[in-house]
């Protein structure tokens, strides 16, 4: 039996062992998937023997990067990894599957040349960024606290809310179970041509989307993200090593 896990801290909001062990149940796979909740990176020491792979969560993706032996162009473009091979020697390979997810998420939409709003400056907030200047969106940071070239959300006005076609929470506000939780926005200035997308999946409906259905925008919970990343991470880690 080969064995998986996701380390990050808090992990009550997940829902990656649950969906691994549904997937090895049905395709009958000899697998294992497991929860690691680790609050500092170097536990990552005691964890990995034993692993054939794992996921990477909140707030170890960027951290993690020095741990690996290698790391794709992509991970490295974006500066933070989602999903860790081990190889045969125990080495670490890094990989960021956020990215194919959020770009299957948005591909229904034409949102080239449009502009956007990424709430958050953590390892999913750099793939989101990523993406969306790769499919030619003008992107605008928001933050907690200022800094070159972040804004902070006291600095958010109507205006530029109604300046931008897409708004992106990629911070873990709202995620279960603090679920009355919203990102501080003036979301009187959101409407019918405005897209929410939530990165969080768990609870499906955020009160960050709740707030932007009821001013009439359109609306994308993090599910569909979450589903794509985590069959791209299964294809790197059943995939013959390459290294």
């Amino acid at each position: 039996m080969k064995h998986f896990g996701l380390i990050g801290y808090p992990l009550g909001h997940s829902a990656s062992a649950a969906y691994f062990t549904d997937k090895f149940s049905r395709e009958a796979i000899d697998a294992q998937y497991t929860l690691y909740e680790i609050e500092n990176i170097t536990a990552l020491d005691s964890i990995k023997g034993g692993l054939s792979g794992f996921n990477v969560t909140i707030p170890h993706k960027k951290a993690v990067i020095p741990y690996l032996a290698t790391i794709s162009p992509e991970a490295e473009a974006i500066g933070a990894v989602n999903c860790v091979k081990v190889d045969s020697k125990g080495l670490l390979h890094g990989y960021n599957t956020d990215a194919v997810g959020i770009r299957a998420t948005l591909l229904p939409y034409d949102l080239c040349g449009q502009r956007a709003i990424i709430l958050g400056t953590g390892g999913a907030a750099a793939a989101v960024k990523y993406v969306l200047q790769e499919i030619g969106m003008e992107t605008t940071t928001v933050s907690r606290r200022s800094a070159e070239g972040v804004l902070c959300y006291s600095d958010i006005t109507e205006e530029l809310i109604a300046s931008v076609r897409l708004i992106v929470n990629a911070t873990p506000v709202g995620m279960f179970p603090n679920i009355d939780n919203a990102p501080l926005l003036p979301y009187c200035a959101i409407g019918k041509n405005h897209i929410l997308f939530d990165l969080i999946y768990n609870p499906a409906q955020t009160r960050f989307l709740a707030l932007g259905a009821a001013q009439g925008a359109t609306t994308i919970g993090g599910g569909e993200m979450f589903r794509r990343q985590a069959e791209a991470s299964w294809e790197i880690w059943s995939a013959k090593d390459e290294f």
